[in-house]
């Protein structure tokens, strides 16, 4: 049997065919061919087609998946002070994530050095200035309807939650409610896998259309992209999660890092965070969580804990505002933050999925979505890394929820370390 090459390899080959074909493009002279037949023709047709498609899923996949995630709250009532622990933990880190990566975004500055303003097909707008009463109220619609209609997504976000947690109050009533969106659920992720695809005949005409306008220029804007998220990625794995382990529990951080080990190296190369949930709560067993908490917490996490998603999100705003010559307001900053910290509740824990909430984030505060195709090129790498850091967040709040609760064994806990100090013991009397 031949090995079929997978997507991410075919992505791999389209970057690079479309950066020789950029680069061969750039150098013939203007004329139909060029210009007309293959920039305007065959270039744009895949390219916009591809951006195109992923337009099309945002509302969709955001709103049932968004149902979806929230209608299964019920455990969260039945739970009580766990769930209520939980979500405002998931809430948290995810809130102070998004604006870690947009201050290393404006530290860094990844899009500065690269003009990408004359590619924007649309025009684009930045709504003006508003106060942070407007933005609230803003987010409370009308008419649910004509926001679905429009892509209002922080209007959308909202409805979508409501309707889940009403959903999740009724109970039983509304399971047929509940298996039509668990059905429409599976048709969106199965819509999404079909648009995937495609993706690398989409991502070999952006980078082709790119290169054959930027050149050279836009490897060092994408390498700064990438150490700006890798770096935030860090700063919340290390600071954050470390440092409220530290402060809530008491515990040595030891290990829990040497047991997370095994769960990050399925994440890694998984790129889902549902793929590795089995290993994850074994190990949050293993640890001395109690079940009762490790199963609640976890898959719940999988669900709406996002803070790796949404770090990358933060960072390609700015980066994708910087290309385009688009200066983003402290009013777009903070929807941004709202928006990104909503949509996590919503984003499978599958990989290729945050690329589409990366467009919903975009559309939020009126970026061109065209720069997903850019950054579409090295984002394999990167959601490798951020769907680790997306599972040691559900580990660390599972591992401070479970010692709040009283349901964490400290003696299993440092097991492996006291049976370390025993070893130690045992070669230090061998010795003498």
């Amino acid at each position: 049997m031949k090995n079929k090459l997978g997507l991410t390899a075919k992505i791999f080959i389209g970057i690079l065919i479309g950066i020789i074909c950029g680069f061969i493009i750039k150098s013939m002279p203007s004329g139909t061919l060029k210009d007309t037949i293959l920039l305007g023709g065959i270039i744009e047709i895949l390219g916009t087609g591809f951006i195109n498609a992923i337009k099309m899923l945002v509302v969709p996949l955001v709103f049932i998946s968004l149902v979806c995630g929230s209608s299964s709250m019920g455990d969260v009532k039945k739970l009580g002070r766990i769930g209520v622990k939980t979500m405002c933990f998931y809430l948290l880190t995810t809130a102070l994530a998004i604006s870690i990566a947009l201050c290393i975004g404006k530290l860094i500055n990844p899009g500065f050095g690269l003009d990408m303003s004359n590619l924007i097909t649309q025009e684009t707008t930045i709504g003006e200035a508003k106060s942070l009463t407007d933005i609230i109220l803003g987010i409370i619609p009308t008419n649910p309807i004509q926001s679905l209609a429009s892509g209002e997504m922080l209007q959308i976000i909202f409805f979508a939650l409501l309707l889940g947690i009403a959903m999740s109050m009724v109970g039983k009533k509304a399971d047929p409610v509940r298996r039509f969106f668990e059905s429409a659920n599976e048709i969106c992720m199965k819509m999404v896998s079909v648009i995937m695809a495609f993706a690398p005949y989409g991502v070999f005409a952006l980078i082709t259309k790119t290169f054959s306008t930027v050149g050279f220029e836009a490897f060092a804007s994408l390498l700064k992209y990438m150490v700006a998220v890798l770096l935030a990625l860090l700063v919340q794995a290390i600071f954050v999660y470390s440092g409220m382990i530290k402060a809530l529990t008491g515990l040595k951080l030891k290990p829990f890092f040497k047991n997370f080990a095994n769960v990050a190296a399925v994440t890694f190369s998984t790129a889902s965070s549902n793929a590795a949930l089995p290993l994850t709560i074994e190990t949050m067993e293993d640890l001395g969580v109690d079940n009762s908490v490790a199963s609640f917490t976890l898959p719940l996490g999988a669900t709406i804990n996002m803070d790796g998603t949404a770090i990358m999100q933060g960072v390609a705003c700015i980066f994708i505002s910087q290309i385009y010559g688009i200066e983003l307001g402290i009013s777009s900053l903070i929807t941004i933050i709202l928006t990104a910290t909503l949509a996590s509740i919503g984003t499978a824990g599958v990989p290729g999925v945050g690329m589409i909430t990366l467009s919903m984030v975009l559309t939020s505060v009126g970026l061109p979505i065209e720069g997903v195709g850019l950054i579409m090129g090295v984002d394999r790498l990167l959601d490798m890394t951020r769907t680790t850091v997306n599972v040691m967040g559900d580990c660390a709040c599972t591992l401070i929820v479970s010692n709040s609760e009283n349901e964490l064994n400290k003696e299993k806990y440092y097991t492996d370390q006291l049976e370390e100090s025993k070893d130690k013991d045992l070669k230090v009397d061998s010795v003498l």
